[in-house]
């Protein structure tokens, strides 16, 4: 006798997303094989043998003009899931980050089909929009937050939720040691290492990976000059990204040997890097837990960033930042961040980088311990 298969459909919208789904998943898999899984995602859903009906890699944006620039490719991925929905009602929706787009689904999903919802990694209330708030506790059955501060503020919102732990720690639970010279003989290393960060988005590299080369130019110079000292840049290419479209902009540097493209995992990158120069996302926390001194560097369309300016009322753009209340890793956004600047601000940071690493250690911490994506399967189980 066959056993008839629950259903959980998977949303999400972009590569960080998509890792954490994929974990996910994995977990309820092993609490539960009895389960058929379909959604919107990418490679680690597709690799846990989800059955995408749309794939992520035309997603993945952030900001007002550059959703506007992805309105058809966005409404194609609702209308299949509208599509999926009346042909094939899951037994369990879960939510993954991506608000804009889920949010939507999920007002859609419970007024006409009232299926029940988990929303994990939850939109970020605490920065803006928090009449958001409103539609989680309309539309959402119960909310798996990652961050220790949220959980009050879902409490006075009388929403049901859990804080699961942040799932990076499943990654990183330990951690990373170095096998390097201590930082204070630092400059005694014939070559140092610094990983430049462009983003995941194509958006991203666009606006910010020929300014990153043009300061690591800066940085190497003044190395060379007044330390004798050599230094090597390798580049994180994100999955999303194409290696072409890395390859073209560095062309244009003038100096390819000072570059070295890596598609290896960023934790990997962490461990071989002495400072790490990145944009504004999930990454700068994972760097965080390696405790691997980082910069962090964010543009956007000049429209979108005066209306974030608006809209926006947080302290610091980077997670580990907010995490402890104070900027453990400095930040430099829009017009500040520039070749000039960041070049500057990276010199002074190789100078300082036990101090830089000491400050990071309190972020793990405040973070919990492993098993998010574990504690949010036991939710989804005991949902279905």
């Amino acid at each position: 006798m066959s056993v008839k298969l629950k259903h959980i459909m998977v949303l999400t919208g972009e590569p960080s997303g998509d890792l954490h789904a994929g974990h996910l998943v994995k977990e309820i898999k092993r609490l539960n094989q009895n389960i058929y899984f379909s959604g919107i995602g990418g490679k680690n859903l597709e690799h846990q043998g989800v059955d995408l009906f749309y794939n992520i890699e035309n997603l993945s944006v952030m900001g007002l003009i550059e959703v506007i620039m992805q309105f058809k490719q966005i409404k194609q991925a609702f209308d299949l899931f509208k599509k999926k929905l009346e042909h094939n009602k899951p037994d369990l929706l879960i939510l993954i980050d991506y608000p804009g787009f889920n949010l939507k689904a999920a007002k859609f999903a419970k007024k006409l089909y009232n299926i029940k919802i988990l929303y994990y990694i939850t939109p970020k209330v605490w920065a803006w929009n928090k009449s958001r708030l409103k539609k989680i506790k309309l539309y959402i059955d119960h909310a798996a937050l990652i961050l220790p501060f949220e959980e009050k503020i879902y409490k006075k919102a009388n929403i049901n939720a859990t804080f699961v732990g942040n799932p990076l720690m499943d990654n990183y639970p330990e951690n990373i040691s170095k096998p390097f010279l201590p930082k204070d003989n630092l400059l005694k290393k014939k070559t140092l290492i610094i990983g430049l960060l462009p983003g995941s988005r194509k958006t991203e590299v666009n606006n910010l990976f020929a300014i990153m080369i043009k300061a690591a130019q800066q940085i190497s110079k003044y190395l060379q000059t007044c330390n004798n000292q050599r230094v090597t840049f390798i580049i994180s290419k994100a999955d999303s990204i194409k290696k072409q479209h890395i390859e073209m902009i560095l062309k244009k540097s003038g100096q390819p040997n000072l570059f070295k493209i890596s598609d290896m995992p960023v934790k990997k990158i962490f461990i071989q890097s002495d400072l790490v120069i990145a944009a504004s996302g999930t990454v700068t926390l994972e760097a965080a837990l390696c405790c691997v001194p980082t910069m962090i560097i964010y543009k956007m369309s000049w429209i979108t960033y005066h209306i974030a300016k608006q809209v926006v009322k947080i302290k610091y753009v980077g997670l580990a930042n907010l995490i402890v209340n104070r900027e453990v890793m400095p930040e430099l956004l829009q017009d500040d961040a520039s070749c000039e600047k960041i070049s500057s601000k990276a010199i002074y940071m190789l100078d300082n980088l036990k101090y830089f690493e000491n400050q990071l250690q309190m972020v793990r911490k405040m973070l919990g311990n492993k098993g998010a994506s574990y504690r949010t399967a036991r939710l989804a189980i005991k949902m279905l």
